[in-house]
């Protein structure tokens, strides 16, 4: 008990790290595909968070800090439904005080933070955005994107992957890649947590209640997308394993 109490508190730490620190950096640069170097800066951000967080909270949790990647792990059979379940309520439970706490911080400070740290179907906050434009397009591309993230995790995290110390390093680089595509379209969640808690902030704070209707494609999206990689990994995978 004792042990899971210590995990539930890593995911939550390190899933408020992620909304604080990477969301924030998207919030006070704007993140704006105008000026491509703050994308390049967000994007920087959210896969620098990962290593980090890899490299500290991982020998506790694994370091999920996302309801997708421990969806994948779940089917995957590497922990139990009971345990997953736990993950994904202490990551949602981090990214809403991670979204409060940097949104009133901000509201404190007198500053309105812009809304590209949060997820909306046509990013309406990020102006001259590319944007998927409907709600069959942000679901794909949120699909597509989160499949190859935790495609990626999967593989480097097996015990046969001989990726080693450098894993925190290669599914840091993974998201970074995902940002660097995803925020033209979506802002890019790929983590319906960090969705989840920034949408709450916005409406608490700014009174925007956009990316809250729109919340529920960045929880189905992704969601989809782990369990789709999970089943691609165990196909390509498992099955090489049993020949050899």
């Amino acid at each position: 008990m004792e042990n899971i109490k210590k995990k539930l508190v890593a995911e939550c730490l390190g899933t408020f790290v992620l909304v604080f620190f990477a969301c924030g950096v998207a919030a006070v640069t704007g993140c704006d595909i105008n000026n491509y170097g703050t994308v390049v800066a967000t994007a920087l951000a959210f896969g620098l968070v990962i290593v980090a967080m890899a490299y500290s909270i991982g020998r506790i949790s694994g370091c999920h800090i996302n309801p997708a990647v421990t969806l994948g792990c779940m089917l995957d059979k590497r922990m139990s439904v009971k345990e997953g379940l736990l993950y994904m309520l202490a990551q949602v439970v981090g990214a809403i005080l991670g979204g409060i706490t940097l949104f009133g911080i901000a509201k404190g400070c007198g500053l309105t933070l812009a809304g590209n740290a949060c997820n909306t179907v046509v990013n309406a906050a990020a102006p001259g955005n590319w944007n998927a434009g409907n709600v069959i397009c942000s679901l794909l591309i949120e699909i597509i994107m989160t499949f190859v993230f935790v495609y990626v995790i999967l593989n480097v995290t097996s015990e046969n992957s001989g990726a080693g110390k450098k894993t925190g390093i290669i599914i840091g680089l993974t998201l970074t890649l995902v940002h660097l595509l995803g925020i033209n379209f979506t802002g890019t969640s790929v983590n319906p947590a960090r969705s989840i808690g920034t949408a709450v902030a916005a409406a608490i704070f700014n009174g925007d209640l956009i990316p809250l209707a729109n919340v529920w494609v960045f929880i189905v999206a992704p969601l989809a997308g782990g369990a789709l990689a999970a089943c691609v990994y165990s196909l390509l995978h498992k099955e090489k394993a049993k020949q050899n």
